[in-house]
Parts: C-alpha cells; sequence; structure tokens
C-alpha cells in the first residue's frame, strides 16, 4: 500500500488488527456499541458513523508494532452521538481483535494494563441509594460513591445517550450510570452484570460496547 493510502487511513480513528477479521463478527462487534449497527456494500454504518471496510497496510502505521495490518478507519458522517464516539469505535474494536488503535497519528493498545478499565451499569432511572447498597453490599459514601470489597461504584448522572442502551429509552426517564472500578476485571464484569439484571439496566464496557459476561473486559 503506498504512501498516498496510509495518508487516507490517518483521516480518522481507526483499528489495526493482525488478521483481515471476518464481516459477520465484525458487524456482531459494532452492533454491541450499536444495535442498529448495519452492513452497507463492504462497510458498516453505525449511528452516523462509518467502519470502512478493512485494507491492508504497511506495519508503519502502527509503528512496527504488527507484522501484518489490516487498518479498519472510522469516520463520522453526521453529528456524533457523543464527544469521541468514532474514537471509542476503533479502540473497542481493536480491544475485540486483539489489535492496535491509531488516532491522530498515535498508537494505543486498549488492552494496555496501564490503563484504567472497569465497566458501567447505564439505568433508566436514578436507583435509591438504600437499593444500590443492598445491591453492591455496600454503604454508601461522599459524592454518590460505594467502596465494597475489592470494587468502588460512583453514580453519575449521564447526559449523553449511547447507542448500546437504546432499549431503556422508550420509558427512560433520567439516565443514570453506575461507574464500577477494581482490579479484579472478571468480579467487576460480574457485578457489573448483575446490577444490570436487578436494576434492568445495561452493562457497559468503557468504550460503551455492550457485554454479555465477565470476560469480556479482559
Amino acid at each position: 500500500m503506498g504512501w498516498m493510502a496510509k495518508r487516507r487511513l490517518r483521516t480518522g480513528p481507526t483499528a489495526a488488527v493482525s488478521a483481515k477479521p471476518d464481516p459477520a463478527e465484525l458487524l456482531r462487534i459494532v452492533q454491541l456499541a450499536d444495535p442498529d449497527a448495519r452492513a452497507d456494500g463492504g462497510d458498516i454504518l453505525a449511528a452516523d458513523t462509518r467502519i470502512h471496510a478493512a485494507v491492508e497496510a504497511e506495519p508503519e502505521l502502527v509503528g512496527g508494532e504488527l507484522e501484518t495490518v489490516w487498518a479498519l478507519r472510522v469516520a463520522a458522517e453526521g453529528p456524533l452521538p457523543f464527544d469521541y464516539f468514532d474514537r471509542y469505535l476503533a479502540e473497542g474494536i481493536a480491544f475485540r481483535l486483539g489489535g492496535l488503535a491509531v488516532c491522530r497519528g498515535e498508537v494505543s493498545d486498549p488492552s494496555d494494563e496501564g490503563v484504567q478499565r472497569g465497566a458501567a451499569v447505564i439505568l433508566p432511572v436514578r436507583p435509591a441509594d438504600e437499593e444500590l447498597a443492598e445491591l453492591l453490599e455496600a454503604e454508601p459514601g461522599e459524592d454518590d460513591a460505594f467502596e465494597g470489597t475489592g470494587f468502588r461504584a460512583v453514580v453519575v448522572p449521564l447526559k449523553t445517550r449511547p447507542p448500546a442502551v437504546r432499549d431503556l429509552l422508550p420509558f427512560a426517564t433520567e439516565l443514570t450510570a453506575v461507574e464500577l472500578r477494581g482490579d479484579d476485571l472478571e468480579k467487576v464484569g460480574a457485578l457489573a452484570l448483575s446490577l444490570a439484571e436487578g436494576l434492568q439496566g445495561i452493562a457497559v464496557d468503557r468504550w460503551c460496547f455492550r457485554i454479555d459476561a465477565p470476560g469480556d473486559l479482559l
């Protein structure tokens, strides 16, 4: 691939992976971020954002970190549902395919253990502190925080509406996120899924992709 092609790839956030992804599997992954995502030829459309079909690129795109590079460029075609949604798409795709993300010429590894990761449970209404304390088995503290055994939970109002939670919107009155952090990501994931079930919410990762199992955070 020539210099001009590499320049085009760098015009938007890009997921760089070592093997060409299966289109059906890629669509399944993107639908975790937007259930309404659909194929459009070789591309995928998700919330006014286009994930371009994978093209082979030179290793220089990721600083030589991968010997073989297949690049999936993400480009906004309309108003993003929230800030950095295109970047989150690229990073979330790269994470699930074991690749790297490229944004504004900078290469990052979404699975880097040095990057704080966790989960959030998005709820249609803000739960009462007593109900949340019982489900978390933790006492409420200051600033809407709950300190549990090996985890910390913080309740925050959600001003944005990630596409992943569209199922909540018909009856949502006050979207609220319970952000969960902890060193044991599998435990955090299990807690997020349990909380989502108990409060009729949706569990997502740091890129606003839905999670279905605790291991989805690893």
